[in-house]
């Protein structure tokens, strides 16, 4: 499968974006979903992870009640709605494709080329 991230910006803090991630080559409702993170300087870190149906979600602490991953099989699309940003959320931000429900990096077969968000103070 490929993946294109795109949605990625300038924006200040508690502002809103919404990332999205468009699927083709593959069976897009047959892999697990998820959306990284990679500040600089710092490993890639997990942000969310939505199952093949979109049925079950798991966010990362950090991201907790301020993001949201969702995902329209039908559109081969997975979103990332980022709100209340925060200057450390500052990152190049992933979706990545896998077999597994997973919030490891290597758990992951395919990955978009990152898309950078950049939140001022």
């Amino acid at each position: 499968v490929q993946l294109q991230a795109s949605g990625g910006g300038l924006v200040q803090a508690g502002g809103s974006l919404r990332l999205s991630c468009a699927a083709s080559g593959r069976t897009f409702s047959n892999y697990n979903m998820a959306w990284f993170r990679q500040a600089p300087g710092k490993e890639r870190e997990f942000v969310a992870v939505i199952s093949r149906s979109g049925g079950s979600l798991i966010h990362a602490d950090s991201a907790k009640g301020r993001f949201t991953i969702s995902r329209d099989n039908a559109k081969n699309m997975v979103y990332l709605q980022m709100n209340s940003l925060k200057p450390e959320d500052t990152a190049v931000y992933y979706c990545a494709a896998g077999g597994q429900y997973a919030r490891v990096v290597d758990r992951y077969d395919a990955w978009g080329q990152g898309t950078l968000v950049t939140v001022s103070s």
